[in-house]
């Protein structure tokens, strides 16, 4: 079952809460490697209980990149990350046979499983100024812009994830091309081959763990943190899951209550969309939590 004679990355992935830190570092541990994050959020120093990372004795176990490594003000979009994250792969390869990346960001994911597109250098104040029209106008008059700007990308997106649909005004604004036309590379031969192992389980079981992460993190501390982190609310790092929520309720719009039902809601309902698109994806190796026996083996076959 040996793939090639090139290195390996093998991809620990799966849903929010599902056991993938845990994993991933009984597997570096074991095969004396170093561990690439691929979340999304992790890297941003200021936030800590509501991205779930690695405990400080954690972090302390296996060498993490990619974690605490930038500040909310900066912008990291998934191209740049991509490009980072390979050159960093490779550098660990040379003294590792394998590495391991783990994570639930699907774009991250995709950069360094497939490549990631060029795009142009876009002025940040276009950016600074389509965040103020997303909250003086919200979301729905920048739809429009899209619509009429790239109808391709349009019938594209997820309409209801702001980020994204400003990243592609911004793009669209700033080169004054659709954001789709830069969107148009194939699956790259990356420098290394994959083994991606992917964590589930059924799916009630999956959000009893989503909910008791949720009270975890609130006992933790998460409201505190959100409202520490409140003036960098328009920030592009703070436009998800686990702090918009505890945002509206700071702004008045619904109680504390109210909150933690929508924390837990949408926590829920990104679980289902990671795992939607971890399906697009069929040399994913699925197991269950606590299979870390099968794993060792699976990796012990690719390695042969």
């Amino acid at each position: 079952m040996a793939i090639s004679s090139k290195p390996i990355l093998i991809s620990i992935v799966g849903p929010t809460a599902v056991g993938k830190t845990d994993l991933s570092i009984q597997l570096a541990q074991w095969l004396d490697t170093e561990i690439v994050s691929a979340d999304s959020r992790q890297f941003y120093r200021e936030m800590t209980i509501g991205t779930a990372k690695p405990s400080e004795e954690e972090l302390k176990a296996v060498i993490h990149h990619f974690i605490n490594s930038h500040a909310i003000t900066e912008m990291y979009s998934a191209g740049e990350y991509g490009r980072d994250a390979v050159k960093k792969i490779e550098e660990l390869h040379k003294r590792h046979d394998t590495v391991i990346a783990v994570g639930g960001s699907t774009l991250y994911l995709k950069a360094i499983w497939d490549g990631f597109d060029e795009m142009p250098e876009i002025d940040p104040s276009i950016r600074e100024k389509l965040n103020v029209e997303f909250k003086e106008k919200g979301l729905g008059s920048l739809l429009e812009e899209l619509k009429l700007a790239d109808p391709i990308y349009y019938e594209q997106v997820d309409k209801k994830n702001g980020q994204r649909i400003i990243r592609a005004l911004e793009v669209i604004r700033g080169s004054g091309k659709p954001f789709s036309s830069f969107r148009q590379k194939q699956t790259e031969e990356m420098p290394y081959d994959h083994l991606k192992i992917g964590l589930n389980v059924e799916r009630e079981v999956l959000f009893d763990r989503i909910n008791q992460r949720m009270d975890l993190m609130i006992e933790q501390g998460l409201f505190e943190e959100a409202e520490g982190l409140y003036q960098y609310r328009d920030h592009n790092a703070l436009q998800t899951v686990g702090y918009t929520e505890i945002f509206g309720y700071m702004d008045g719009e619904y109680d504390r209550e109210e909150a933690i039902r929508l924390l837990k809601r949408n926590s829920r309902r990104y679980a289902k969309r990671q795992l939607t698109w971890f399906r697009k994806y069929e040399d994913i190796h699925w197991v269950e939590p606590g299979q870390t026996d099968e794993v060792k083996s699976l990796i012990e076959k690719v390695l042969s």
